[in-house]
């Protein structure tokens, strides 16, 4: 349990696009002794919930963190086009760094995707996910340890699409040279910074020659930068194949926007689900908005049957980017502890314990 703690604390510590820590602004103020300020989303559904988790178990164990909480409109804001408001946004730039449960964009013509709009407005160009097996918690995979990178910021979420004639829509891909290398620079430094030896660049360039072709002709040229660290190419449709018949061969995996959000939503099966796996996204300087990636389960919202792990293990990545290693560590310890024990596991990993049983177990173990 000790190693397999380890492994998983190196694994989600360092990811700032430069250094291997928070931005010098937050940096600053987490190394003066007062509390850092962070944004939080409590989201819809489920959020309200297991934010509140987050809130008990950070108490409990000491953290230095001064919440401000941020809820999106009920109506559209002209200025961003968007139900996430332009005070929202200004909240994660003035403090570079955010904690964000699951939110619902509203169907409807004429809204933008709460997601996108954050990702896109803030400049959150790199979306990092671990997933690694949970010591204690069987699935049908052991020994997974990998990171997905995924760029943020264009391909087929560009959101270029028009109507060419009626029935027939164009949606455009935009990949860009600077994005490209952008995103392989982040990816080799977190295999740097992290002690990995291999990254995987996933693509689809025997059929999209001239996007994806650029994409990996960024990455091949950041591979020649570092030497130690073991390069590979998949196409896609392999490296899905590859990753449910053996993903301990992967470490590193960076790809382009559409495939990263499924190959690391697959990823994320692989341990359990979504409920269990962390996300974060970084943007320039260091500033940084984990989040929790899975749906807000309006099915069971209010009930107190929600599994907070995934949105307390964006809080380990919030608090290691902050460079709060040791509190971060007694929290990722109490939570992998809880699973492991059986006794509180909530409905999703195959227990009856409610929300309030799961998160008074972690409190009680760092007390």
């Amino acid at each position: 349990m000790r190693g397999a703690l380890r492994r998983l604390g190196l694994s989600i510590g360092q990811l700032a696009d430069r250094g291997a820590g928070a931005s010098d602004g937050v940096r600053a103020m987490s190394s003066s002794g007062g509390p850092v300020t962070a944004t939080l989303f409590p989201g819809d559904g489920i959020g309200p919930e297991i934010a509140g988790a987050v809130r008990a178990v950070f108490e409990a164990a000491g953290a230095a963190i001064r919440w401000e909480e941020q809820v999106v409109g009920s109506e559209v804001d002209a200025r961003t086009n968007s139900m996430v408001t332009r005070e929202n946004l200004d909240s994660v730039l003035k403090n570079k760094i955010g904690l964000k449960g699951p939110m619902m964009t509203p169907v409807g013509k004429g809204f933008r995707s709460l997601n996108l709009t954050l990702r896109k407005e803030l400049g959150l160009y790199a979306n990092v996910r671990p997933c690694l097996s949970i010591p204690g918690y069987k699935t049908r995979y052991d020994g997974v340890n990998l990171v997905t990178v995924r760029e943020n910021t264009e391909g087929e979420y560009s959101g270029l699409e028009h109507e060419v004639v009626p029935g027939v829509v164009e949606s455009l891909k935009v990949i860009t040279r600077d994005a490209s290398k952008r995103i392989a620079e982040f990816a080799f430094k977190y295999a740097n910074d992290n002690h990995r030896k291999k990254v995987s660049a996933i693509h689809k360039a025997n059929i999209m020659k001239k996007a994806d072709g650029l994409f990996i002709e960024c990455c091949r040229e950041v591979s020649e930068v570092y030497p130690d660290i073991v390069y590979e190419e998949l196409i896609v449709d392999n490296a899905c194949m590859q990753l449910v018949r053996d993903p301990t061969q992967f470490d590193v995996l960076v790809m382009p926007n559409l495939y990263g959000d499924i190959i690391s939503d697959l990823c994320a099966g692989l341990i359990g689900g979504l409920g269990l796996t962390p996300s974060g996204n970084i943007g320039k300087g260091g500033l940084a908005l984990m989040e929790a990636v899975h749906g807000t389960a309006p099915d069971i919202a209010g009930q107190d049957k929600a599994n907070p792990t995934a949105l307390l293990m964006s809080g380990v990545m919030m608090l290691r980017h902050l460079g709060m290693r040791e509190v971060a560590e007694k929290i990722e310890a109490a939570t992998l502890a809880t699973i492991a024990e059986g006794k509180y596991r909530t409905g999703d990993l195959g227990g009856t314990a409610t929300c309030s049983d799961f998160t008074k177990s972690i409190c009680d173990k760092i007390k």
